[in-house]
């Protein structure tokens, strides 16, 4: 607070809300005539500042800017971008619309006997739509998760955090690199080359999450991860099994029982949805768009 970088600010500092590998998040007010509360990011820049800007950060921004001309509901707005010198390094400050909580904190907060299924379709017919609008303008956000995905007090759902976002292509090459381990897709964590249904994948481990109150998958390792995936939703055909993974196909992760529901505690309608979102083979996952016209979410 006493760093003279704020001094000359726009923005009051209220308080620290949040801290990441490259930086902080506050919650400030504006301090001309709006006064409206806003989130400000500012990421440091390291000691040499003839290195410039990292390439991630100018990519984050620039997605931002470029889906920001939308103005889509769900997806959290960027306000404001500035940088500015500091000793040693540079200060790059991104400042976004206030957004009250995320949903790992509701759901921290929800009632014992879980979440009522019309909170349920809201949210993810929310975030629905906005991973239907990213995918529709070629960005996948590639670390979708319950702290990326904010909530506001009027149940507004907006997706946030596009530090590993990026712009999709038929031949990009992409790191495996991405995605929170419990959210993280099969064919990124068996090294496979990727599209935007790794998004939907993440999507359907918050909509289970949205029924149990805790996270679906949770495990330590990739392999461990892998093993959690097929206890829930069963050993895939090795003709699935990505050619290119460096991770072998083994039998003996099958699990013993044989059910058509992956929570038995879903009835049929929500299985259903659920079964899609997860289906191992990325190619017979439900798209965004799709999935707002399952029954589940299109009925009332």
């Amino acid at each position: 607070m006493d760093n003279p970088v704020w001094e000359n600010s726009n923005y009051e500092i209220l308080a620290e809300i949040g801290e990441g590998a490259y930086g902080k998040v506050y919650k400030a007010r504006e301090t001309g005539e709006k006064q409206r509360l806003v989130a400000v990011k500012r990421l440091n820049i390291g000691a040499d500042p003839d290195a410039g800007i990292p390439q991630f950060m100018i990519r984050e921004v620039a997605l931002l800017r470029k889906i920001g001309y939308f103005n889509h509901p769900n997806v959290v707005k960027l306000l404001d971008v500035s940088a500015g010198l500091r000793k040693p390094g540079l200060d790059l400050t991104l400042v976004f619309e206030y957004i009250d909580q995320d949903l790992s904190s509701f759901l921290s907060t929800a009632p014992e006997d879980g979440l009522g299924t019309d909170k349920i379709k809201d949210v993810m017919r929310q975030l629905l739509k906005g991973l239907d609008f990213l995918h529709t303008n070629t960005v996948m956000h590639r670390d979708l998760k319950p702290c990326n995905v904010l909530l506001s007090s009027r149940g507004e759902v907006k997706i946030a955090d596009f530090g590993l976002a990026r712009i999709y292509t038929n031949c990009i090459a992409l790191t495996p690199c991405v995605v929170t381990l419990w959210y993280r897709a099969p064919e990124v964590l068996l090294h496979s080359s990727y599209m935007s249904s790794v998004d939907i994948w993440s999507a359907g481990c918050i909509f289970a999450e949205l029924f149990l109150l805790k996270p679906l998958f949770q495990g330590y390792t990739e392999v461990q991860q892998l093993q959690k995936i097929f206890e829930v939703i069963g050993l895939p055909g090795k003709e699935d099994w990505p050619k290119e993974s460096p991770i072998h196909y083994n039998p003996a992760w099958a699990r013993r029982d044989v059910t058509t529901q992956l929570l038995p505690s879903l009835n049929a309608e929500e299985n259903n949805l659920l079964n899609q979102c997860l289906a191992f083979n990325p190619a017979q996952r439900i798209s965004a768009y799709r999935a707002l016209a399952h029954p589940f979410l299109a009925g009332p």
